[in-house]
C-alpha cells in the first residue's frame, strides 16, 4: 500500500513537473507601434516574436490615423473601403463609451486636437470663431456602421481612436497569446496594460500608477501607488501631466471636453481604470479626464465591472485620492 502511495506521487510529481516544463521560459519583447512604446512579457516554449509583429502590423493598418493607408485613414478620406473585424469592435466599443459618458468621450474630436496642436497640425492661435465652425461636424452622432461601411452625416467627420486605440492592442495581443496557451503575460503599450497570471517570480503582476507630476519628457519615475490585481483584466491610466504645452504663460493639455472644443483642464490629474479589458478601460478613463473628479465619481459608480483611483487637485492645489471601495485590495500603499 505505501508503494503504491509513493508511485503516485511520484507520478503526480512528474505530471506536475512535466507541466511546468511545458509552459516555457519567460520572454520578453518590446518595440514601437501606434507612435508609442510596447512591452510585452510572456512564458511559452517558444518565442513568439514574428507572430506577435503580424498582429501589430494588421492592427496599424487598421486603425492607425497617422499611417496613410490605413482603413481609418482612407475613411477619413472619404475614400471607398471596407472595414475590417478590428475596426468594427473598437468602432462599437465607443458608441458604448461614448453614450455612457453622455459624449465626454468622443471619437470625432480629432479636429479639435488638432486644433489646440495635438493631433496632425497645430495652429498658432484658437479663435472662438474656429471652435464654433468645427462643432458643426464633430460628434459621435454624425457617424455609423452599415455593414462593413462608414456612413456619415457631414464628410468632414474625422475619426481617431487614439483614446482607445492603445488599450484596445493591448487586449488583441493578449487574445494572440492566449491562442498560443500562454497563461501567463503582461502587454503595456503605452502605458496601458493587459495582465493575466503571474511573473517570472511566480507572484501576481505589479503595476505602478505615477505621481501625475508635469513632466513632458516622460523622465519622471516616482509613484503615488501601486496596483496587485491578482486577477486577468485591463488597467489604463489618463492624465494631463505629460502631454501639454505653455503658451503665454497658461497651460493648455491635450483632454479636449467635445462639448466646449476647448482643453478640459479639470481637477482631475490622473485617471486609472481597472476593467475586464484594457480597451474599455483606456476609454473611460479618458472619458473620467474630460467630467472632473465629481462627475466622473458619479459616472463611474453606474458602470459596471469598472474600478478607478483618481488622483486629483482641491482648490488649494493639494493632491488628494478618490478611488472604488472594489479596488481598495488591489493597493499595496493603504
Amino acid at each position: 500500500m505505501k508503494k503504491n502511495i509513493v508511485h503516485l506521487l511520484f507520478i503526480a510529481c512528474l505530471a506536475l513537473l512535466a507541466g511546468c516544463v511545458g509552459k516555457g521560459e519567460y520572454f520578453e519583447e518590446s518595440g514601437k507601434v501606434f507612435h508609442t512604446l510596447y512591452r510585452i512579457k510572456y512564458q511559452a516554449p517558444q518565442l513568439l516574436t514574428e507572430k506577435i509583429d503580424a498582429e501589430l502590423q494588421t492592427f496599424n493598418l487598421s486603425l492607425n490615423p497617422f499611417h496613410p493607408h490605413s482603413i481609418i485613414s482612407k475613411v477619413n478620406k472619404n475614400e471607398p473601403v471596407e472595414v475590417d473585424e478590428l475596426f468594427t469592435e473598437v468602432f462599437r466599443k465607443a458608441q458604448e463609451i461614448y453614450n455612457r459618458s453622455n459624449g465626454a468621450f468622443d471619437p470625432t474630436v480629432a479636429p479639435f486636437i488638432n486644433l489646440w496642436g495635438f493631433g496632425f497640425s497645430r495652429i498658432d492661435s484658437v479663435t472662438p470663431h474656429m471652435i464654433d465652425s468645427i462643432k458643426t461636424f464633430v460628434g459621435y452622432n454624425k457617424i455609423r456602421l452599415e455593414g462593413k461601411t462608414v456612413v456619415k452625416e457631414d464628410s468632414r467627420v474625422i475619426l481617431n481612436f487614439s483614446a482607445i486605440a492603445k488599450g484596445y492592442a493591448c487586449d488583441v495581443i493578449a487574445r494572440l497569446l492566449e491562442r498560443e496557451g500562454v497563461t501567463n503575460y503582461m502587454v503595456e503599450i503605452g502605458g496601458e496594460v493587459t495582465m493575466r497570471g503571474v511573473n517570472p517570480q511566480g507572484e501576481c503582476w505589479r503595476i505602478g500608477i505615477n505621481k501625475p507630476e508635469d513632466d513632458t519628457e516622460g523622465a519622471n519615475t516616482a509613484l503615488e501607488e501601486i496596483l496587485r490585481p491578482c486577477k486577468p483584466c485591463g488597467i489604463a491610466t489618463s492624465g494631463d501631466y505629460r502631454n501639454f504645452y505653455v503658451k503665454d504663460g497658461v497651460k493648455y493639455a491635450h483632454t479636449i471636453n467635445p462639448a466646449t472644443g476647448r482643453p478640459a483642464n479639470q481637477n482631475i490629474l490622473s485617471a486609472t481604470v481597472v476593467a475586464d479589458d484594457c480597451m474599455t478601460a483606456d476609454g473611460y478613463a479618458t472619458a473620467f479626464m474630460v467630467m472632473g473628479i465629481e462627475k466622473a465619481v458619479e459616472t463611474a459608480r453606474t458602470i459596471p465591472g469598472i474600478e478607478y483611483f483618481f488622483i486629483y487637485s482641491d482648490s488649494d492645489n493639494n493632491y488628494l485620492v478618490s478611488y472604488s471601495d472594489g479596488i481598495q485590495p488591489y493597493l499595496l500603499n493603504r
